[in-house]
């Protein structure tokens, strides 16, 4: 049944026979595009405007539809970017250490704005300074491969703490700071 069903709509889609779609009436459109929201934000938590830019890929969905949803939810308090910005930041710290600059990217690609992040960045990193977070990704990355003993396994520790969004000044102040701990050990 599934498949007849697969392939009747394919047939559809692919023969010159198309049926005229109906715009739904808009009470209708607000109250699906209310509920695809809801379904979207249960799946996991997004930034208002990531939201609204999955709301409006729907041919039904328009931009009233898709205001009045998100109005919907942020009265409800089921939206906001300050507290998305914070949680997703805080995880992703807890997870990973990562630096500012590649949670500041990340941020960006959810479509958080550039004061909203900023904000979130602030409070993250006065939790867990950014100089413990770079200090345990040192300590893993050197529990995994060894004390780097070359200048090209130095050179790829610089190069994967940059990947982790870690500041250049940063990173060359803690290496160093590990190899004269090192020096001092060996001695």
């Amino acid at each position: 049944m599934r498949r007849a069903r697969q392939r009747k709509f394919k047939e559809r889609r692919e023969g010159e026979e198309e049926r005229p779609r109906r715009p739904l009436d808009p009470e209708k459109a607000r109250e699906r595009t209310l509920q695809r929201a809801v379904k979207l934000l249960a799946a996991k938590p997004r930034s208002v405007a990531e939201l609204r830019e999955r709301l409006l890929e729907k041919e039904w969905a328009d931009e009233a539809a898709a205001d009045y949803a998100l109005a919907k939810l942020k009265e409800y308090g089921y939206l906001d970017d300050e507290r998305f910005a914070f949680g997703f930041a805080s995880y992703r710290v807890r997870q990973k250490p990562v630096g500012r600059q590649r949670l500041a990217r990340d941020l960006k690609t959810k479509k958080v704005s550039k004061e909203t992040a900023d904000a979130a960045l602030e409070l993250v990193y006065q939790e867990t300074p950014e100089e413990e977070l770079i200090a345990r990704a040192i300590e893993k990355r050197v529990r995994l491969r060894g004390r780097p003993a070359t200048r090209r396994e130095t050179k790829s520790l610089y190069d994967h703490l940059l990947r982790l969004g870690f500041s250049y000044d940063l990173i060359i102040r803690k290496v160093r700071e590990a190899s004269a701990a090192d020096a001092d050990e060996d001695e």
